[in-house]
């Protein structure tokens, strides 16, 4: 029987080989940022189209260690179909999670489905940066800010 922890080693090795929306887009895409994690050299820019306050594509490119890599292709795949407002709100979420912080939503607001398998990312505490890269990158392609995210 699988335990947490072999599911999140699975499933961080899946993301890597294949990861989902890995994807240079067309210059009509309406929000972008840039990220860097000077721990692991992750360099990653996310795509996301966005029509009617509604993400319609997520996409990404660029190098990354494996969890910054598999995390990112999770994120893209769970935000297409989300408003910006959702989306924001996961972002939070997430960060939350990952860092084993406590919040105030309620049990509904707090599922994250699949995502909670990033968890186990709880285990290797240096490596919480590299799978929130990806979510401080969100907020900022969220927000149109044309800066550098930086982990550090």
């Amino acid at each position: 029987m699988k335990t947490d922890r072999d599911l999140y080693e699975e499933m961080i090795l899946d993301h890597n080989r294949n990861p989902f929306h890995y994807m240079h887009m067309p210059p009509g895409t309406n929000h972008r940022a840039y990220g860097f994690n000077p721990m692991c050299g992750d360099e990653l820019t996310l795509h996301l189209r966005i029509e009617d306050d509604v993400i319609q594509e997520a996409g990404f490119e660029g190098v990354g260690c494996a969890v910054s890599v598999a995390s990112t292709s999770m994120m893209t795949e769970a935000l297409e179909g989300l408003s910006i407002h959702e989306a924001e709100a996961l972002f939070h979420r997430m960060t939350s999670f990952l860092h084993g912080t406590q919040t105030t939503l309620s049990e509904e607001e707090q599922a994250l489905g699949k995502l909670e398998l990033l968890g186990g990312i709880l285990d290797y505490p240096d490596r919480i940066k590299c799978a929130n890269l990806a979510w401080f990158i969100l907020h900022a392609a969220l927000q149109n800010d044309t800066g550098t995210i930086c982990t550090e």
